[in-house]
Parts: structure tokens; sequence; C-alpha cells
């Protein structure tokens, strides 16, 4: 999952962003609104995390012109400014929620997951694909009931293929939606994660559960447990 955080305090922004990318997301940073814009537009963000308090346009005017252009994407709101009139203000605006500061980094959490169940987005505590079981609270893997001990960012990448097994997903997907704008088309690096997450798979499974569609990405099989006489 993708996420733009628009927030202009360095320590704020360093904080939220390093607890995000330890629970997986991928993390764009904007510390103004003209660039907050300008990364929601060449980019489909999974969610986006706003304070209102930016330099111009601030949140209010970002949020109302993300949602003229059509944009559905989920956004929750930050601010110290925790007054109702404020948070009618943002949530007319378009805001799907508000989280006043200073926060608990757990309830960001919450409802961040919230908001992406709210926007078709499946954020289960716990994922199946055949034989393969996920627990994406605290990013526990097995297959055949035998755990895989992944990275974080193996884990994105497995938990994206799962999320969408049986279909084929191609490299530029999978790059906009595990990794960040940091992301270099030009590396292999999305062949590499592939690869270590087919080892780790081979280390407790015969089952070849990756598989690389030549020309168009990698599907996640739904590889179903064998039946028992």
């Amino acid at each position: 999952m993708r996420i733009l955080l628009v927030e202009d305090d360095e320590d704020v922004a360093r904080f939220v962003r390093r607890g995000l990318s330890e629970q997986a997301y991928a993390v764009d940073v904007a510390t103004n609104g003209e660039s907050a814009l300008e990364l929601s537009e060449l980019t489909t963000y999974d969610a986006i995390v706003l304070d209102v308090m930016i330099p111009a346009p601030d949140g209010i005017e970002v949020c109302r012109a993300i949602r003229t252009a059509g944009s559905t994407v989920p956004i929750l709101m930050l601010t110290a400014r925790g007054s109702v009139d404020d948070k009618i203000a943002g949530l007319d605006a378009g805001a799907d929620d508000y989280l006043a500061k200073p926060f608990d980094f757990g309830e960001l959490l919450a409802r961040l997951r919230a908001l992406l169940r709210r926007g078709g987005a499946t954020i289960d505590a716990s994922l199946r694909v055949g034989t393969l079981e996920i627990d994406t609270r605290s990013h526990g893997v097995a297959i055949d009931e035998r755990p895989l001990v992944l990275t974080t960012k193996e884990y994105a990448v497995l938990e994206y293929l799962a999320r969408n097994a049986g279909r084929i997903v191609g490299r530029e997907e999978l790059a906009e939606h595990v990794w960040n704008e940091e992301f270099d088309p030009f590396t292999n690096v999305i062949e590499v994660y592939i690869n270590r997450l087919r080892r780790h798979i081979e280390k407790v499974s015969d089952r070849k559960l990756i598989r690389t569609v030549r020309g168009a990405g990698y599907m996640l099989e739904i590889d179903e447990e064998p039946a028992h006489e």
C-alpha cells in the first residue's frame, strides 16, 4: 500500500514515515500544498495523510482540489486545530476522517486501516490464499503452517501479490503500490525481491506459488491444499 504523507514539520514527518514504513507501507512525503497536489496527480495513492497547516495551498485547499479533480482516494486529515468548526471544514472539503494532534500512532494506523477498507481495499486481520496465511497486523506469514521470516519489503511484495491472487500484477503496478517515489524503474530490484520470496518459500514448501508471466508481470497462484482421502 502506498501512502502520501503531507506534513511540513520535519520531526512529525520523520516519525510518521518511519512508523508507516515499519508497517510495510510505501510512503512519499510532501512538505507543502503545491508538491502534494503535484504528487497526487502523478501517482495513484492508496490513501493520503494530510496536515491542514502546511505552506500554501493549505490542507483544506489541497483536499478540495483533489476532490474537484475527481479523485476518491481516502484522505485522513491531521491538525493541531481540533475544534468542531475545523473538523467540519475539513470534512466539507472532502476529507474522510480527521485526527487532532497530538495523536497516538496506533490510532492513526487504525483509522488508516478503516479508511482503506472503506476505499475498497481488503484490509482484513488475516489473509489466506490456498495454504498461504498472512496476519496483516503482525505481518506473520506461513505456508503449509510453516512460518516464513521476511523483511518488511519482502512482506509488502508478498502481501500485495496475495491481495491480487490469481491476477497478473505488472511490474509498474507493483512498483507503484509497494515502493515510494525513490524507486528507480531501471533497476532489477523487483526481480531481486521476487527471487528472495521464492527462495524463502522453497525452504518450507515445494509449492511454486509465484509465477512469472513473461512480458506481463507476476501472479500469485491460488494453490489450494490437496484434498485428503
